[in-house]
């Protein structure tokens, strides 16, 4: 299982987030506390939003604890919206690009869980993509096909009606087998952090929102940062959230 973090509000550099709090990202590359895997080694990345629409992106495959670039950037690197990614893979081999976050003209997208039976069905899912989307997939992962579908389905016009004709076109490829899809994802396109978490099961990985912190900001997280800094609230299955300008609004999945 992978972990992320997403954040939204004043602009503050990367390292408050993903280094400094005593239960970071980076500490959860080693010792996560709310997944199977302890241990999330495969790749990292992260992507930030500055005075341009399209978003920095730096991927690779080390482990997070490894890179010896990762500290320094995120200690210069400031940024008012953010997201950053540590990789457990289920699908796809180690490669930068099978890490997240994905990046789409002013779209990023990183996610944790996987879709069920994907490398049988994985040609049926490709052959729904639109022929940019198709042109713009460069890794083998079910996660960055969950975000090109997105995209194909109006993600730019409509989140909530993207994010729910694509779960139902997988699930009806997939017949019984969507029983088994584990989907938790945050995705940006610069001015709104989208996320949700959703299961055929009840087994979904979770999401939290982080309010209360020093520097103002809020995040959205695998796992709470410290749970002795700031308030944490475990985030409802079955919804698509929304923060925006410090307000976190949530609307119902389609069922």
């Amino acid at each position: 299982m992978c972990r992320f973090v997403a954040y939204g509000g004043p602009e503050i550099p990367l390292e408050n987030i993903i280094i400094l709090p005593r239960h970071s990202l980076l500490d959860q590359s080693q010792h996560a506390t709310e997944a199977k895997l302890a241990v999330n080694g495969d790749g990292f990345g992260m992507a930030w939003y500055g005075d341009q629409e399209r978003p920095g992106l730096y991927r690779d495959v080390l482990p997070a604890w490894s890179d010896g670039n990762l500290v320094d950037l995120c200690r210069m690197i400031r940024s008012r919206l953010f997201l950053a990614h540590i990789r457990a893979s289920t699908f796809g081999e180690t490669s930068r690009n099978n890490c997240h976050p994905f990046t789409y003209g002013n779209w990023s997208f990183m996610h944790n869980g996987e879709i069920a039976d994907f490398p049988r069905l994985r040609r049926q899912f490709e052959a729904m993509l639109g022929d940019a989307y198709y042109t713009a997939r460069r890794g083998r992962t079910d996660s960055e096909l969950f975000f090109l579908l997105l995209l194909t389905n109006g993600l730019e016009v409509d989140p909530l009606s993207a994010v729910s004709r694509t779960i139902a076109q997988i699930e009806t490829v997939q017949g019984d087998v969507a029983e088994g899809n584990r989907i938790t994802t945050a995705f940006s396109d610069g001015h709104t952090i989208y996320a949700f978490r959703y299961s055929g099961s009840d087994d979904i990985p979770t999401l939290h929102l982080g309010t209360g912190l020093d520097h103002g900001g809020q995040v959205l997280a695998s796992e709470p940062l410290d749970p002795e800094t700031g308030n944490w609230t475990m985030l409802e299955a079955n919804c698509l959230y929304s923060l925006r300008e410090g307000l976190l609004t949530h609307r119902p999945l389609p069922g």
